[in-house]
């Protein structure tokens, strides 16, 4: 059983989607009208594809004609609306929201949305986007994860049918802060309702350079605006196992993982040199040592480090590293 899947409560008639794993072998499903519904996992079964395709009624099935036009007409002439591409983040209740990608101009667009960082990535969405019309992301986000959610990339090319003035491959890769995405909630269009929205082909604001305000930020003291950063003091223990990292972990490669594993590693350790600790210990497990490797080649060379060992071996044997900072 995994998240997507089918499947039918066994005691009663309900069918639903398998939207996420909960704790002590409990499964939530959504069933109609987007409710959730969390069951016991040895009260539902699978709904083979081969069950659903003999029992559903055949429809029949429609013949798509593309329309017909006079040769020599430019189709792009109906191209009103040149940008229209939203991101939009709708809530559910305070804890969860769904991801959507809205196509509100007048392009049809073949499109693919991951994330993940630089070679890597994984899947959420993608396939032909028409005009007017906006994809959901099957799976709701959970806000408590936010800063695991990682990088964002969309691609596309600008289609329609006919004849029309070619345009360049549209990609946009962003990073989601907290600090801005609260403060992004309007009313998405087509969805009618109010999110956490973001146009991915909205023009960049022109900079504008004040000659007065940056003579007045360069004058101010480098000291002032130290004190004025808080720096959060990490524990003396950081646990870099994945699991104590994001739930999402599931739906991860190792890829994935890692990456996630090593921003935390990355964060933490800046943190603790910055707040003045002596020593941290980071655990990452033995498993098969790419986490222990990666960190020990982050650490060596760097001036802050005076030196740094396998920690507590009577109790981590070799899956912990212990920092010395200078």
């Amino acid at each position: 059983m995994n998240i997507g899947d089918k499947v039918r409560l066994i005691r009663s008639k309900e069918e639903g989607i398998v939207i996420r794993f909960l704790k002590n072998d409990v499964v939530e499903v959504e069933i109609e009208e987007g409710f959730k519904l969390p069951v016991l996992r040895k009260e539902l079964a699978v709904v083979s594809k081969a069950e659903d395709k003999a029992f559903k009624p055949q429809s029949k099935v429609q013949e798509t004609i593309a329309p017909q036009r006079v040769v020599g007409e430019r189709s792009s002439s109906h191209v009103k609306a040149e940008k229209g591409i939203y991101l939009a983040f709708l809530p559910i209740n305070d804890k969860l929201v769904s991801l959507h990608i809205i196509n509100n101009s007048d392009w049809d667009l073949p499109f693919s949305l991951t994330s993940g960082a630089e070679k890597t990535h994984r899947g959420l969405l993608g396939g032909f986007l028409a005009a007017r019309t906006f994809q959901k992301y099957p799976i709701d986000l959970d806000l408590k994860d936010f800063d695991d959610w990682g990088n964002l990339t969309f691609q596309t090319f600008y289609y329609n049918f006919g004849y029309f003035t070619e345009r360049p491959t549209f990609i946009k890769k962003m990073r989601l802060r907290a600090h801005t995405f609260f403060n992004n909630k309007k009313s998405a269009p087509i969805i009618a309702k109010d999110c956490y929205l973001y146009q991915l082909d909205a023009e960049d604001d022109p900079l504008i350079i004040n000659p007065v305000e940056l003579k007045e930020k360069m004058m101010q003291s480098k000291i002032e605006e130290i004190s004025l950063k808080t720096i959060e003091k990490p524990a003396a223990t950081i646990d870099l196992h994945i699991e104590q990292l994001t739930t999402n972990f599931l739906g991860m490669n190792n890829a994935q993982m890692l990456d996630l594993q090593l921003r935390t590693f990355e964060s933490k350790f800046e943190n603790a040199i910055a707040s003045g600790m002596d020593e941290i210990v980071f655990i990452h497990g033995v498993g098969n040592g790419v986490l222990k490797q990666e960190i020990q080649k982050k650490l060596a060379g760097n001036k802050n480090v005076a030196w740094f060992q396998d920690a507590q071996k009577e109790k981590f044997g070799y899956g912990a590293t212990r920092i010395k900072i200078k």
